[in-house]
């Protein structure tokens, strides 16, 4: 079965910090574009973070960025997302997802919904005190 397998959410305290793992399965991201995004309870999903295939370019939406660091291992098959200073309104189920643009090296933080591909079933994090 082809299809992204996301790790690592839970419950962390306001400034705390968690990394995700988004890892491939029955396929090799390569040089695909991974997308992070985010849904909160009663709200849209929203484009959180990009990276590219080779040249690892990335990009965030305003409300993560200098908080959240996306990076890829491509050895490993796997693309990570760093959060740092988390706050309540982080909380969310966070998912990645394959952006099947065929511009090389290039990512955009929401891309459209009919590119997107091979989605993981998510995983949460929860901010709280």
């Amino acid at each position: 079965q082809l299809q992204l397998v996301e790790s690592g959410g839970g419950l962390v305290q306001p400034g705390g910090s968690l990394t995700l793992s988004c890892a491939a399965s029955g396929f090799t991201l390569g040089h695909n574009a991974i997308n992070w995004f985010r849904q909160a309870p009663g709200k849209e999903r929203e484009g959180v973070s990009c990276i590219t295939g080779s040249l690892k370019r990335r990009k965030y939406a305003d409300s993560v960025l200098g908080r959240f660091t996306v990076s890829r291992d491509n050895a490993k098959n796997t693309v990570y997302l760093q959060m740092n200073s988390l706050n309540p309104e982080d909380t969310a189920v966070y998912y990645c997802a394959v952006d099947k643009t065929p511009v090389p090296d290039f990512c955009t933080v929401q891309p459209p919904t009919w590119r997107l591909g091979y989605w993981g079933q998510g995983t949460q994090v929860t901010v709280s005190s």
